[in-house]
């Protein structure tokens, strides 16, 4: 048994359960993922991210998100299982699907909580390497049920900001509760599917809505308003909300008129 547990797939399931957010998942342990199938790009994507494409993403991206072109994402969406090209399609109609050179075998697994498709797992092998097969099949499979588990983990222990719809728009506020994750800008870019410029750009909007000056106050206001509308919910406990977002936060003693 010992031996079983020690084996390069193991070491992945042991890391994902560890992940402490979103941002590694995506990052240092999807290199990782990637590594293991000998894969010449990686991806770990969530719907809510990349459900409304930014206008600054390419006409690529877009035809890769269509499920009226892309079959093997369509598969994915249809029936919650990884599927590579080569189950689904004779062998080289995929690289016409996709003639990019590094996007020559694709093989993508499904993220799954309560049912619902929260996002997927995308590898892809050069037209010159070897196809994926089904041991690569299997173990995609058993990744996506760990990090399906730790997703809906993570998910579970977010706070997310009760953004005033009227001052964010919608692109806001998925970048507000990825800086209160801790994200660089181009990690938030990298999970948007748009440009570090774009995401910047933004930033900079949000600071002139709020009038302030830096990602940390954007936490700091944000925290606030959103336990403020707790409280009014859920009582004067809601301070805890707080302490979560920003452990520096001490509930005031003062009595409030």
């Amino acid at each position: 048994m010992e031996n079983f547990a020690n084996t390069p797939l193991q070491h992945l399931f042991k890391a994902i359960s560890q992940a402490q957010n979103e941002a590694e998942l995506r990052g240092s342990i999807m290199t990782e993922v990637g590594h293991y199938f000998a894969a010449s790009r990686w991806g770990l994507h969530f719907r809510d991210q990349v459900a409304d494409v930014d206008q600054d993403a390419s006409g690529i991206m877009r035809l890769a998100l269509s499920l009226d072109y892309n079959p093997v994402l369509r598969y994915v969406v249809q029936r919650h299982t990884a599927v590579h090209d080569e189950v689904i399609l004779p062998p080289g109609v995929w690289q016409k699907i996709c003639p990019r050179a590094d996007h020559g075998h694709v093989m993508l697994g499904p993220i799954v909580s309560h049912n619902q498709l929260m996002g997927g797992i995308a590898l892809t092998r050069h037209r010159d390497a070897a196809a994926f097969d089904a041991n690569d099949l299997a173990d995609l499979s058993a990744l996506c049920l760990h990090c399906s588990a730790r997703f809906a983990t993570l998910r579970s222990q977010q706070i997310t900001f009760g953004v005033d719809c009227d001052r964010f728009t919608h692109r806001e506020a998925q970048i507000a509760n990825l800086v209160a994750q801790g994200l660089t800008n181009k990690e938030i870019g990298e999970g948007l599917w748009i440009t570090e410029n774009s995401v910047k750009k933004a930033l900079k909007r949000m600071f002139r809505k709020l009038q302030v000056s830096s990602r940390a106050e954007i936490v700091a206001q944000l925290s606030m308003e959103t336990a403020i509308a707790a409280t009014s919910k859920k009582g004067n406990a809601s301070w805890l909300i707080i302490g979560r977002l920003n452990p520096e936060y001490q509930p005031s003693t003062k009595h409030q008129h």
